[in-house]
This record gives C-alpha cells, structure tokens and sequence, in this order.
C-alpha cells in the first residue's frame, strides 16, 4: 500500500474477495540528500495506514532502504553514468516489489503480493499463469511489469486490472477511504515527486560540453549528458532558428562529450529507426519462437506496434528486433515490452540501434 488510492482499492477488492490481507508500505527512499522536489513517505504512510483502519487490517512497515540503494539507486547512477537511460520503475518491480519484498512476504508466510498495477493475471491449465493488459487502455501499466518471470507471476496479484480509472475513484468514494480525493503521483518509482535531473545532480557531477547540430557547428553547452535522453526537446537549452521547428536530442558522443540536436522530423539522422538489438531478455511464461510475429512496445505510453525478429546465434540473451514501421528515439538502456495481443510474453533492455536499415 503506498498510499495511493489504486493500492487502497485493490486492498479492499481482495477484502471483499474473501482473502486474509494484511497491508505492507516499502520505505525504500526518505530523501536524506534534501533533493529538490517533493518525497512525501511520511504523508504516504499516514494515508496508507489510515485506509488499513478505514478496511480494518493489519498495517506494517517494511524498511528496505539498503536494496534500494544496492537494487535501484545503484543500477540508475551506473547506468546514467555509463552513457545509457536506465528504467528505475520497470526494475524496481522485479528487484524490489516481486523481489525482496516478495522474499519478505514469502517469509512472513505470506502466498502473494498484490498491487495496484492496471493489469490483470489469467492462470493457465498447466498451471503456469500470463499477465495480461488492464481493461483501462489509458492506465495499462503491464509495460511495467515486462521483467517478471513466471515463479514472481505465480505469486502476484492484481486485484483492479478490471477496472477503469473513473470506475476505480468511485468505488474509492462508495467505500469511503480517506484517500479517495488524493491525486495520483508521478515520479521516480517510490522516491515520489522528484524530477529525474534534480535527483542525478545530487549524485553525479556536472560534466560541461558543447551542444552542437548534425553538421557539428557548435550551438551552445550542456551540463552534462547523463542530464539528456534521446528525443528530449524540453530543456535542452539551445533555442531553435528555424520557425516553428524545435531541436530535439539526436545522439551523444561520449568521448568527444557533445550533444547531438536535430530538427524532430521523420528524416531526421538518429531520430527514427526500425531495427535494433534488444538483450538482458526476461519471459514471463514461455520464450519468443522464431519467426512468430509480435507487438513491440519501445517505452511507456507509447503503443505497442508490429515487430519481428531474429535470434542471434547462440546469444540465446539478445536478438535483433526490427519493427514494420521506424519508430522514434529509441533508447539503449530503456525497457522494450513483447506482447501476444492483449498479452504480456516478457521484454528485454534495448542495446544498440542500426540506423542503416
């Protein structure tokens, strides 16, 4: 329970289902380093804690700062510090939330972990289970999810994939939680309201270049380019000179520490591509079958679109995944999600991009 309102809902639904729930926060994060932004922990255990009176289960809280900081914090500032754009949220639910936490749960005698994710578990005849998309198409949050593998699978629970958003707040005002009104969060997963750029310049120090065009004709300087993704336009810094056309970031070169702007066009050098190499790959029930084709999703809130691919070898880790239409910004480090339809078969972390093809 994080002290949301889907969480809260998702207590009661498996009240009312007949299971024993006990409600559990994660203090992972209490923004010792005073980062700019808001990390409301404090405020989210009040409101956590009062919805589990409110439902009348017991409460606890579980400190798991130190795998935190070696699960997540760690693998972000590496990440962001190697050159790559790390996904904290799509890890902190196999590392932390289906990981230790589920260890925890699984100590504690528990079967399951549920959350609020907008998702939903079918359970097979050979008794393995899939993750299938939330009924919400806006709040479909499987994407998330693409790194479980099935024994984690086999211990979640997803208690409000049914449900759409309006039909959620509803239910949360009909069962009277005191959280019913509270505005959904967007930060870093469980650091709460704190800007990405705000949060790596606490731990990573500037490293000053030039911001140059696709011809290198320097433009202006950046702080650093672990403070810049591909596709970024906000915030670059550098004004546009063309009318109504704005600069987008197209590339980095590490050794030479520039960044790379282009005009966000399809014909853009760097911006769009169809093929690229996907590795570190996870399944939730079963692996990839050559030649099957697929639904791709490059990131988050973005749809996931027709793709094939093609093992490579003996790498039985990675494969060349190319998609039928160039899609755009896609980023080594982020999390690509496979899906069977409606779904989830699993996903993998992008590696490099060929934009030859």
């Amino acid at each position: 329970m994080s002290g949301g309102v889907d969480s809260s809902v998702a207590a009661a639904q498996l009240i009312s289902e007949g299971h024993e729930v006990v409600g559990a926060y994660m203090k992972n994060w209490i923004n010792e380093g005073n980062i700019i932004g808001d990390c409301p922990w404090q405020q989210d255990i009040v409101d956590a804690r009062a919805v589990a009176d409110h439902l009348g289960i017991d409460f606890r809280v579980v400190n798991m700062m130190d795998e935190y900081r070696q699960r997540i914090v760690k693998y972000l500032l590496e990440g962001y510090q190697s050159g790559i754009t790390p996904n904290p949220d799509v890890m902190c639910n196999r590392e932390m939330k289906f990981g230790v936490f589920l260890d925890y749960a699984k100590s504690e005698g528990f079967e399951a972990v549920a959350t609020g994710h907008y998702a939903k578990i079918r359970s097979n005849n050979d008794g393995t289970r899939d993750i299938l998309c939330g009924n919400d198409s806006n709040k479909n949050q499987t994407y998330f999810l693409a790194l479980l593998n099935q024994d984690q699978v086999l211990h979640a629970l997803f208690p409000i994939g049914h449900l759409l958003k309006p039909e959620l707040r509803d239910q949360a005002d009909q069962l009277g939680l005191p959280n019913a009104k509270k505005k959904d969060s967007q930060g870093i997963c469980f650091i709460g309201e704190v800007k990405m750029s705000d949060f790596l310049q606490n731990y990573v120090d500037d490293s000053p270049g030039s911001i140059v065009n696709l011809d290198g004709e320097i433009l202006g300087e950046h702080r650093g380019l672990h403070l810049y993704t591909l596709g970024q336009r906000k915030g670059i810094g550098v004004p546009s000179n063309t009318y109504r056309e704005a600069y987008v970031v197209v590339g980095k070169r590490a050794e030479e520490n520039e960044l790379i702007v282009g005009f966000d066009q399809e014909d853009t050098p760097y911006l769009y591509a169809s093929s690229c190499t996907v590795g570190s790959l996870s399944f939730v029930n079963r692996k990839l079958v050559q030649g099957e084709k697929i639904l791709a999703q490059p990131r988050y809130r973005t749809p996931a679109v027709p793709a094939s691919f093609n093992c490579r070898g003996d790498e039985e880790d990675s494969i060349d995944l190319i998609f039928e239409q160039p899609q755009r910004a896609i980023t080594p480090g982020q999390v690509c999600a496979f899906y069977d339809e409606d779904v989830l078969l699993g996903g993998g972390i992008f590696e490099s991009v060929d934009y030859t093809k």
